[in-house]
């Protein structure tokens, strides 16, 4: 099973754009077998020490439902199975990999990083959820090593997807829909692109002191470490291949990435 790396956007009034679009087309355009479960690697679960979803239930309820922060976010529902088989298989693997504390999580409800692209990749909700969360606070090393401790679930039928952003910049006003790119945003989203193309993965996993404009790209580190976990767990001879690229408002980029033994082209 291949991994990916995809982005995540807060539903808003527009029902289609091109990211959106190229989940619901997921089934067709990627053809990924169905897996058995799936796993997600969230830039909106941000732990002290690694944690995994052991939820047993259907997932009701959102994460953002219980958060009156997120009012905006609670009317969306993803009621996918809970997989807490998963989550212990996911505990053991990182013990085994010398990941001393890893907590279990048996409450809450899928974040958006989760259920935005599930939601349009499986609408049918029928495939058991279980979340991992990052440590904004470990560097990449440590999210490497955490993706090549999940590597094993590939073979057994897990879909793991790490779920981010290749640019999480907090503009000091909200663009147009269709404003200029920024200059910045394109070159580091160029160095990243042409880091992961050429499997380039000690510069990625060093990305704050190597690549350009790193601290305006990602003032914090939580929605690129997805990323490092997804390759990671793709194994060592995996090839990484660009499958969506768009823009909006000059700086939000939906970047998306496959993580395979065959890859064949690249945009």
């Amino acid at each position: 099973m291949d991994t990916f790396f995809l982005p995540h956007a807060t539903m808003g009034k527009m029902d289609s754009n091109p990211i959106m679009e190229f989940l619901r087309s997921w089934k067709d355009v990627v053809r990924v077998p169905k897996p058995k479960s799936i796993l997600i690697v969230s830039a909106h679960w941000d732990t002290c020490d690694p944690t995994v979803s052991v939820f047993p239930y259907v997932h009701e309820t959102t994460y953002e439902s219980e958060d009156s922060t997120k009012s905006h976010l609670a009317k969306f529902k993803y009621p996918a199975p809970g997989a807490p088989q998963l989550g212990m298989r996911v505990k053991e693997l990182l013990m085994e990999c010398g990941f001393e504390t890893v907590h279990e999580d048996s409450s809450r409800g899928l974040d958006h990083g989760a259920w935005f692209p599930l939601m349009l990749m499986y609408p049918e909700a029928d495939i058991p959820v279980c979340e991992i969360s990052i440590q904004s606070s470990k560097d990449g090393n440590h999210h490497y090593n955490m993706g090549k401790a999940l590597a094993p679930l590939r073979a057994e039928g897990v879909l793991i997807i790490g779920s981010g952003g290749t640019i999480n910049y907090a503009p000091p006003y909200i663009p147009p829909l269709h404003a200029p790119v920024l200059s910045w945003a394109i070159e580091f989203n160029t160095w990243l692109k042409d880091s992961l193309l050429s499997g380039r993965h000690e510069d990625v996993i060093e990305f704050e002191k190597l690549a350009p404009h790193a601290k305006m790209a990602h003032p914090r580190p939580d929605h690129i470490y997805p990323l490092i976990v997804a390759f990671a767990s793709a194994g060592k001879g995996a090839k990484a291949q660009l499958i969506h690229h768009s823009w909006q408002r000059g700086f939000l980029c939906f970047d998306s990435y496959r993580f395979s033994d065959n890859v064949e082209t690249s945009f």
